[in-house]
């Protein structure tokens, strides 16, 4: 079940300041919080990460499903979102970047670190969102 493997992700990046195993070892990952679109409860969840200028960088791949993954939905409900990168906590706002150039830079900066997300691309019909994260000033 994803929501326990995420749950271990968590556990383990929480516990080693920010460092995890498995298919995320030596990469870039975060801890996003969302508040959820219709709970309004806070939603976490990890994800990897590329830097772009001053900005953070993640992908609503949902490892190519059919449908966006619920913490999108729920970013694109209310942008203000909290990271968690290595032993820091910081406020952001989300912004959607969903066609165009930018979108398609953003998107092959991520493959070029992450192989795994090329594949992802095929799986879909849909285009694969990405968000930028801006820290709050």
């Amino acid at each position: 079940m994803a929501n326990d493997w995420n749950q271990n992700i968590i556990a383990e990046f929480r516990a080693n300041a920010g460092k995890v195993g498995g298919p995320f070892e030596g990469k870039d990952l975060l801890l996003l919080t969302t508040t959820g679109a219709k709970s309004g409860l806070p939603r976490t969840n990890p994800a990897a990460y590329i830097r772009d200028g001053d900005r953070l960088v993640i992908i609503a791949s949902k490892a190519g499903a059919p449908d966006n993954p619920d913490w999108y939905h729920n970013l694109r409900a209310n942008p203000k979102v909290t990271l968690e990168i290595g032993t820091e906590t910081i406020e952001a706002t989300a912004t959607p970047i969903t066609g165009g150039p930018e979108r398609d830079r953003l998107y092959a900066a991520m493959v070029e670190v992450m192989p795994g997300f090329a594949e992802y691309e095929t799986k879909t019909d849909r285009v694969i969102p990405v968000v930028a994260l801006e820290p709050s000033a």
